[in-house]
């Protein structure tokens, strides 16, 4: 971790020379900006300067009396962007933080250039999965978060990913106290997806490129929404990594930094022949 603003620890690389643009990363539940720690120095190495938050009550920044809403997290955003004066950025998101990215990016269509989305839809008909009813079902989501131990987590994410111990650790400070732990009920109770009708058509209106990574095997964010979300946005690429699951950043580090880097080298490409600003 480098440093915090907005009240959130972040990380951040930096190319060697002047940037290209600004890439900022949202990670997804209950990880933190640990899962973007092989895409951050790729696309420093690819002229972009790169940060990545741990959202409030995840990692290492601390709820601060946020309510850990979805609402919340909005707002947290978009001080953190107003903090560091990104201007526009490449998004890349995955899970609920695309949930969070998505809205903040049609909410500020003028800060974005480009999207990078994995494992996240944005559709008002989505539907929650097992896992997350259960934490939106008062009572039921209680006892399963003061249920929650280190070994049980572990457990639950080695059934549906390659996580290392490192990569647990990190996800598993979200579950340091009662405090943190009622967010996260929170946050997934305010997870209406109706919310979601205002902003119809909002998405595919940024007009920006989008590129969407997915794994084949997914079972909380199955790849037919990325499907979905592919043909809403016009010009957008959807890549399926083939026995791959939800958590793609971290059980394919290498892969997806390399396809981050890949997608920035095309943003810029195109920002030069069309002659715009690079400039983020």
């Amino acid at each position: 971790m480098t440093a915090t603003a907005a009240g959130l620890a972040y990380r951040e690389a930096l190319p060697s020379g002047p940037p290209l643009g600004t890439l900022l990363c949202l990670h997804g539940y209950p990880e933190s900006s640990h899962m973007w720690r092989a895409v951050l120095p790729a696309a420093a190495r690819a002229g972009w300067r790169a940060v990545a938050p741990d959202l409030p009550g995840y990692g290492d920044s601390p709820l601060d009396g946020a309510p850990g809403t979805w609402e919340s997290h909005l707002q947290a955003v978009s001080r953190f962007h107003a903090e560091l004066d990104l201007g526009p950025v490449v998004l890349c998101v995955h899970d609920w933080g695309g949930l969070i990215g998505m809205r903040w990016a049609c909410d500020h269509p003028a800060h974005v250039r480009a999207l990078i989305v994995s494992a996240a839809g944005f559709f008002a008909f989505g539907k929650w999965h097992g896992l997350a009813q259960a934490m939106r079902t008062p009572g039921q989501g209680e006892e399963l978060m003061a249920g929650m131990t280190r070994e049980g987590f572990a457990a639950m994410l080695a059934s549906v990913s390659r996580m290392d111990e490192d990569a647990i650790a990190a996800s598993w400070k979200a579950y340091d106290g009662d405090e943190r732990r009622a967010a996260h009920l929170a946050l997934y109770r305010s997870g209406d997806f109706e919310k979601l009708e205002p902003y119809g058509g909002l998405l595919a209106a940024l007009g920006v490129p989008a590129l969407l990574i997915w794994g084949a095997e997914d079972p909380m964010a199955p790849v037919k929404s990325g499907r979905v979300l592919r043909e809403e946005l016009p010009g957008s690429r959807l890549v399926v990594l083939e026995d791959e699951g939800h958590f793609v950043f971290d059980d394919a580090p290498a892969l997806t930094a390399g396809l981050v880097a890949g997608f920035l080298d095309e943003v810029a490409g195109q920002a030069a022949t069309s002659g715009g600003s690079s400039a983020g």
